[in-house]
């Protein structure tokens, strides 16, 4: 999410545009249908395999914030009002997405007896942990919550990162990642440090070395993804009420900096896909995974539950497959709910 109340002020918008509000109705038909390829350039490091638009009246919600895909083309995601999905994601032979199938959804436990409206069902961040499981963090009330099965109980994750609560309300944990040595990747979207860094926390739940990360000038960090070698792919998100309104752009941490990072180092992220690469729309999710002998990313947008924003998946594969995304995960097979 951004700082400012995201819905409300894009609600305020569509008004003062005289576009106002339409009721949500929950529609027949298929939960996504394909897009084509995106036009990248020639010597962009990454190619569009197509993308997906996704339908939140067949879902049931949209606002889907974070992303996960497997290798066996399970597609797990959260959504900022408390839900979860997963779906077997559709690749042709030519692979180009095609949709999704045997979709199925529920609601979060948050880890807390009590729903609070507006306060405990904000989940902003999801990784899957090497036994299997899964983290959720969650904003407004800041925490991780821990799940063997996201159908199941949550449990509060005690010795989070210290800090943690100081985030401001709408600004909390939108990126976090367990990494291929096990360590747990976080990174604050609205706890600014000193020059124009963000709070970032790289360890174990009573083991954290505190980092700064360094976003692009306008941008935040909205979700993180693991990478074979040790290294880290994160999406950043900028927002004007000015045209183009929504952007976002995808970057990657290589495994030397995090490996020789000590307190208070800077983390600086190189750029794959610039601003004017993608769609003008809520960027929030990106998950790294291998298809047919080679490595995938997959990035999903938030519609914000607005009717004029779209909830999109889109499928890249690598020009040039690098070494750090060339490896297989030593993840755990097949995810799924439980």
């Amino acid at each position: 999410m951004i700082l400012l109340n995201r819905r409300s002020l894009l609600l305020g918008a569509a008004a003062a545009a005289g576009l106002g509000a339409c009721a949500t109705l929950r529609l027949a038909g298929a939960p996504a249908t394909p897009l084509p390829p995106l036009p990248l350039p020639e010597d962009a490091p990454l190619i569009s395999q197509g993308g997906l638009l996704l339908n939140r009246h067949v879902i049931g919600f949209g606002g889907i914030s974070a992303l996960h895909v497997d290798d066996a083309l399970t597609l797990t995601a959260i959504s900022d009002l408390g839900h979860w999905m997963q779906a077997g994601l559709e690749i042709d032979a030519g692979g180009r997405p095609r949709g999704l199938q045997a979709l199925r959804t529920g609601r979060l436990d948050t880890g807390f007896p009590l729903h609070l409206p507006g306060v405990s069902r904000d989940a902003e961040s999801l990784a899957r942990t090497p036994e299997g499981g899964w983290l959720v963090g969650f904003e407004r009330w800041h925490r991780i919550v821990a799940y063997d099965r996201l159908d199941g109980p949550g449990r509060l994750v005690e010795k989070a990162p210290p800090g943690l609560g100081a985030q401001p309300n709408n600004a909390g944990l939108e990126s976090l990642a367990v990494l291929a040595d096990g360590r747990w990747w976080a990174v604050s979207e609205g706890l600014w440090q000193d020059e124009g860094t963000l709070r970032a926390w790289l360890g174990r739940p009573g083991g954290w070395t505190l980092l700064r990360y360094r976003p692009a000038r306008g941008f935040v960090p909205t979700d993180a993804a693991p990478l074979p070698d040790g290294g880290v792919l994160m999406v950043e998100r900028r927002f004007s009420l000015r045209t183009p309104g929504f952007s976002g752009q995808l970057r990657r941490i290589p495994a030397a900096q995090l490996a020789s990072a000590t307190a208070e180092s800077v983390i600086e992220p190189e750029t794959l896909l610039p601003a004017a690469a993608l769609p003008h729309e809520n960027w929030e999710g990106v998950s790294a995974f291998h298809h047919a002998g080679r490595p995938w990313i997959a990035m999903v947008a938030d519609d914000n539950e607005m009717f004029f924003q779209k909830g999109l998946l889109h499928l890249f594969t690598l020009r040039a497959a690098p070494e750090a995304l060339s490896g297989r995960r030593t993840a755990p097979g097949a995810a799924s709910a439980g």
